[in-house]
């Protein structure tokens, strides 16, 4: 690869960050809301490959005028016993890594070390156990200080650690699928408050028909030993549905509509959690 001298790689990351971001090139892929990719994400060579999913963590950043969101409503634990199949571990990896912003937005910090325990079984079931062993320490330290900033930073790198252990694996499904869990988890937890305390300009941070968009057609285009799993498919028309449902340009948001989304995205979350025997 021949060297980008320092101000040419200023000027072209400027312009790539000014410019449409793809998860995939070509045409007909899933656009990325460009709100939701992390700085991580723009590699050496100024491109998005079919490996990057959108950041949990800037997911969670969208939300934060919702904030404090109702974690205490929707309190999930987790499995002890894993699941097999590895289109599972993923999802389940990112609804770990949600919960885990919920729980610090929250100020929950004494469930840390559970969630970093859980953290740490995924990551080595997916082949990351290194790297998400390190963020758990950190995690753990972090809590202990009260360092708020630094947990939400480890949660972002736990995600883009495993993300680059599975762009070694060549397996860029699993890569979304974690990012599908985090999404589907903040969704059902902020179009609750939404629905409960609901306002146009709060609806606006749920209204996002380009995420539920770009996941359904993240769905759709997975290998089809997972795109053709039931649970798969029912998961793609509701977010076909709530693409539908979110757009607001001549169709104004309203508390029954958020509350309806708030009901979808139960069911998106349930459908998600069901697991497959065998791996």
């Amino acid at each position: 690869m021949i060297p980008i001298r320092p101000m040419m790689a200023a000027i072209l990351a400027a312009s790539f960050l000014a410019a449409p971001l793809h998860a995939q090139e070509g045409e007909g892929k899933a656009t990325i809301p460009a709100d939701l990719i992390d700085d991580a994400h723009v590699r050496e060579e100024l491109a998005v490959n079919e490996f990057t999913a959108p950041s949990i963590a800037k997911i969670f950043e969208s939300l934060e005028a919702l904030a404090p969101l109702p974690i205490l409503k929707f309190q999930r634990d987790p499995s002890a016993k894993m699941p097999l199949n590895r289109a599972d571990l993923a999802v389940e990896l990112g609804f770990l890594i949600a919960d885990g912003f919920l729980i610090v937005q929250a100020g929950e910090l004494g469930k840390v070390e559970a969630m970093a325990a859980d953290l740490t079984r995924y990551g080595k079931a997916l082949g990351a156990g290194e790297k998400v062993n390190r963020h758990a320490a950190s995690l753990l330290e972090s809590a202990r200080k009260q360092d708020v900033p630094q947990l939400k930073k480890e949660l972002a790198a736990t995600q883009k650690d495993v993300e680059l252990e599975l762009v070694s694996l060549r397996d860029p499904d699993l890569a979304h699928l974690i990012s599908l869990g985090g999404w589907a988890r903040a969704l059902q937890v902020s179009s609750s408050a939404v629905a409960t305390q609901f306002s146009p300009e709060r609806a606006k941070h749920v209204m996002r028909e380009d995420i539920a968009d770009y996941y359904s057609a993240i769905l759709s285009g997975l290998e089809p030993r997972i795109s053709e799993r039931p649970n798969f498919v029912a998961m793609q028309e509701i977010l076909s549905n709530l693409r539908t449902e979110m757009i607001v340009d001549e169709n104004p948001a309203t508390q029954e509509r958020m509350s309806s989304i708030h009901a979808e995205a139960t069911k998106l979350v349930d459908l998600a959690l069901q697991r497959q025997q065998g791996p």
